[in-house]
Formats: C-alpha cells, sequence, structure tokens
C-alpha cells in the first residue's frame, strides 16, 4: 500500500550539527519561501552536507493536505489538485509535516515516476502506482551526490520541475499527477559537474568547506565521539524561526530601488535569462522574514546573491565570465561611496549581514 508521508529519521539533529552556518542558512531559506524552486550544495566530502539537509526533516512546518489522496493535494487551491480530487464534493483534510523524500542514486525510473499497468485498458481504466514524485509533491525532493545521477532520471526531474507535474504514458495510455517539489541536491565537485540545464533548475546554491577552526574541529571529533544526545542543540530554535518566517514571507516586501538594484547586478554578472533576478529578490525576501523583518535591506539583496548568483555565472563556458562575487561587492561598493550620508540604512546592512543569533528566538521557542 502507498504511503504518502516519508518516515522521518535524522542521526544528527540539524541543531547539534557543529558550525556550516551558511549551509544552514541556505536550506532554512529555500524552505521559507516555496517559489525558490532549489538548493544545489557543493563541498568536499565529510562536511556535513547530507547530514544537515537530512536533519531539516525535523524542522519543516505543517501543512494541510487531503488524508486519502496519495499526492496530498492541497484542500484550499483547486488549480493544484490531482483530477481525481477536483471531481470530489467533499473530502478528509489532515495536517502532516512538509515531506523530505530521499531519491536514491540507483533508483530506477519506475520507483521514480511510478508504474503504470495497461491490463485493465480495454475496460477504459488502467492501475497506476504512485511512488517518489507523488511523495514530494509539496515537499522537498534530495538527492545525494546529484551530479551522479543517470541521464534519464535527470530529464525525468526537468521534466517535472518545468510542468508542475508527472506524466507516465504506456501503450498509448496516459496519467498524470501534480509533483511540485523544492529540489535539494548535494554533491563533491571532483567527482564530475552537473549537466547545465539541471544547475539552471536550482535557484540558490552554497559551497561548503571544512571548518577552518581548531575549536569547530575539536567540537566535531568530541559530537561524534560522544554517545549520549548532545547537550549543545538548538534544533528547536531554528524550529521556531522557520516557522515565523514561513508566517511572515507573505508581508515581506522590497522597495523599487532595492528591485532596480537587483535587476542591474544580475544584468552586470551577465546571468542568462531572469531566474537569477527572480532568485535574488525571493531569498533577499527570505532572509529578511528569517531576521523577523517585513521590509527586505541591502544587506539581504548582498546575501541574497551570493545564494542566486554564483553557480549561475560559473556554469558560464567563456573563460572570461565575470566572477559573482566580485561584482556584487563592486556594486555595493559603488552604491555606498555614491552616498556616504545615508548613515542609517548602512547601519541597518549592516545588522542584517550579520547572522542573526539564535538565541533571539529562544523565548519563542
Amino acid at each position: 500500500m502507498f504511503d504518502p508521508a516519508p518516515v522521518k529519521s535524522v542521526s544528527t539533529p540539524f541543531g547539534a550539527v557543529v558550525g556550516q552556518d551558511r549551509l544552514k542558512e541556505a536550506l532554512l531559506t529555500v524552505v521559507t519561501d516555496d517559489g525558490l524552486d532549489g538548493l544545489l550544495v557543493t563541498g568536499e566530502k565529510g562536511t556535513a552536507k547530507s547530514t544537515l539537509v537530512r536533519g531539516l526533516a525535523d524542522l519543516l512546518p505543517d501543512q494541510r493536505a487531503i488524508a486519502d489522496c496519495p499526492y496530498a493535494c492541497p484542500p484550499d487551491d483547486w488549480s493544484r489538485q490531482c483530477e481525481s480530487c477536483r471531481e470530489r464534493a467533499s473530502y478528509p483534510v489532515e495536517t502532516r509535516s512538509v515531506p523530505l523524500v530521499t531519491l536514491p542514486l540507483g533508483a530506477s525510473r519506475d520507483r521514480v515516476v511510478g508504474t503504470l499497468s495497461v491490463s485493465d485498458a480495454l475496460d477504459g481504466e488502467a492501475s497506476f502506482d504512485p511512488v517518489l514524485l507523488a511523495r514530494a509533491n509539496r515537499g522537498l525532493l534530495y538527492v545525494d551526490e546529484v551530479n551522479l545521477l543517470d541521464d534519464h532520471l535527470v530529464d525525468v526531474l526537468l521534466d517535472a520541475a518545468a510542468s508542475g507535474e508527472n506524466r507516465v504514458e504506456r501503450d498509448g495510455v496516459s496519467v498524470s499527477h501534480p509533483a511540485e517539489f523544492t529540489l535539494v541536491g548535494t554533491m563533491n565537485p571532483e567527482e564530475g559537474d552537473l549537466r547545465p540545464q539541471l544547475r539552471d533548475r536550482f535557484a540558490l546554491s552554497v559551497e561548503v568547506e571544512g571548518e577552518p577552526d581548531v575549536e569547530d574541529r575539536v567540537a566535531i571529533i568530541e559530537s561524534d565521539l560522544e554517545d549520549a544526545t548532545p547537550t549543545d542543540d538548538d534544533t528547536d530554535v531554528h524550529r521556531e524561526r522557520l516557522r515565523s518566517a514561513s508566517d511572515l514571507i507573505g508581508d515581506v516586501t522590497l522597495t523599487d530601488e532595492q528591485k532596480h538594484e537587483i535587476a542591474a547586478l544580475c544584468l552586470d554578472a551577465g546571468v542568462d535569462g531572469h531566474r537569477g533576478d527572480i532568485a535574488t529578490a525571493r531569498a533577499a525576501r527570505a532572509l529578511a522574514a528569517l531576521d523577523g523583518r517585513p521590509t527586505g535591506t541591502g544587506g539581504d539583496i548582498r546575501r541574497a546573491a551570493e545564494y542566486a548568483l554564483t553557480h549561475r555565472v560559473r556554469s558560464t563556458p567563456f573563460a572570461d565570465a565575470p566572477d559573482a562575487d566580485d561584482v556584487r561587492d563592486a556594486r555595493f561598493d559603488d552604491a555606498s561611496e555614491a552616498d556616504p550620508s545615508d548613515g542609517e540604512e548602512a547601519d541597518a546592512d549592516e545588522a542584517s549581514d550579520r547572522r542573526t543569533d539564535p538565541a533571539d528566538y529562544a523565548g519563542a521557542a
């Protein structure tokens, strides 16, 4: 029988992982705004990439879903429901956590898209068994070593990401269902690169490396050697921060000037299309929401551009492509020099540049 909700199994809690603050922030950012359709995590092996992604499962907020639907359709949005739910006059509703579904590297195509039996097709009915893409609808789909994913599965993900649905065809019979998901992929660049089409489907990216501080490395050793539950675990604080941000994100605004700044920054960086602009704007809003602010700042845009543009610029085939970090820093430095009297905004930007202290949310948790 189909299990509509994946089982959560977390070995190390999200908040117990030592360091990797940028990766933690990027994960929280991509979950805060459903419009951010993916996060690519790159870095050397052994840097807690997979651990933090899996630990994210315990932080994800709740969502309302049609209880007996294999795709967990939203009860209040007819446009995102499957054909079966649209035809029903009433249905049971439940509250569940946003799913985090893992796509194994060795998965077959049928395990990803589902199996379609046409044995009863002469009677006008075909039997469809929904699997991974169905479970990931309205949630996160995680692929470890995404750069090693077989090409035929990459094609499946690209089709679903572009259309928002999964379509399975066999012997002239076709079945489709909603498949809207946030794609999270981790990879070690030393083992190969991504196809450009798939890389472009990640709204954000973050690069991680081993902790450079000796004391942090000692803390990592101690956390692994201790069998007891970690004493330094702020998972509950991160969960509350994410919940608050999800409630606030719809009210966060960017000024017209900030939108123009984002557009000019993307032009200077030479990114193709408009996905970089949109991802930067959405990430800036999400970062403001995570910091508990209803308006974005220049500091939010700086951090958002770091996540949204780096992988797009570096994926260009031309050797003389601009460096995203250099373009971002140059533009913001020029803006600062052009208006040195704007002290209040500079102070706000400086505050947003600093990572929010999780202790600020301890009272709410």
